[in-house]
């Protein structure tokens, strides 16, 4: 889970950093596409037994799911360039409430006490986070709130897909998918002035995008998630220090009594969830 934190907050940095040398968001998550499709086809080529999982399958699902997906991404990359690191982990958060709804609509779950919770502690934290009429609005707060719902219909689309597929051919397919997409509205003569500084950052969203997934995937196989997704909480602290440490942001009580609002309508369904399930 340590990995999964480190990669989510070196990502973060690393595509605040290649902005910030003149890179578009296209050109940034062609990158990060760019090197996992690269590693994945290694994998390919070196693992015989892996090309079962890479074969066309679902396709109209694995479209939807990463379509979405990566226009998610694009809004989530896009805040982290107008907002403070830590707000955009903070209001990351609500996707567990937007999944809740979700899960009701589409997977026909029952909507329980603490589903409904999750929901409403939610909107709460973020009323919290963005104080409206009291501080000043940042539209780019709406950005990542689209980002955390689109994360959520990709939440339940991957439940769907890994009922027939394994994780690799899921995320095989995402960059398949994703890399030309990043490319459309990417100018090719970018990729050519990137310069000495822009290396780090570069192999930073680029592998971190890869170890994310790895880690976490991980940890929900080798812990239970009530241990596992406190731990993922763990990120918005770490994020808050990282934006202080190398941006001067400042450590908003209002972002963390938000978060921890929040957390507690997740921490409360997930401890209902385990317990109907036991």
């Amino acid at each position: 889970m340590i990995g999964a934190l480190l990669s989510f907050s070196v990502m973060a940095v690393s595509i605040r950093e290649l902005a910030r040398g003149g890179l578009s968001i296209f050109e940034i998550l062609a990158i990060r596409s760019g090197v996992a499709l690269l590693v994945l086809l290694v994998l390919l080529v070196l693992r015989p037994d892996l090309r079962i999982h890479a074969r066309p399958r679902r396709m109209g699902l694995n479209f939807l799911r990463n379509t979405i997906h990566y226009a998610s991404q694009f809004c989530w990359a896009t805040s982290l360039t107008m907002l403070p690191l830590a707000m955009v982990f903070a209001l990351e958060f609500t996707m567990p409430g937007w999944t809740a709804l979700l899960a009701v609509w589409l997977l026909k779950e029952r909507m329980t006490p603490s589903r409904l919770g999750v929901v409403v502690l939610g909107l709460v934290g973020v009323l919290v986070i963005l104080r409206p009429g009291i501080a000043s609005f940042n539209p780019a707060a709406i950005l990542v709130l689209l980002a955390a719902f689109g994360y959520a219909i990709t939440m339940i689309t991957t439940k769907k897909l890994t009922a027939t597929e394994t994780t690799f051919g899921i995320i095989f397919w995402m960059a398949v998918i994703q890399f030309p997409l990043s490319l459309v509205g990417s100018d090719p003569a970018a990729f050519l002035k990137i310069d000495g500084h822009a290396i780090l950052p570069a192999l930073g969203v680029g592998v971190s995008g890869l170890t994310s997934h790895y880690c976490l995937s991980n940890a929900f196989r080798s812990g239970d998630a009530s241990v596992v997704v406190p731990l993922d909480f763990m990120r918005i602290p770490l994020i808050a220090v990282v934006g202080w440490a190398f941006y001067g942001e400042s450590l908003d009580i209002f972002v963390l009594l938000g978060a921890l609002i929040i957390i507690a309508g997740v921490l409360w369904n997930l401890r209902a969830e385990n317990a109907r399930l036991h």
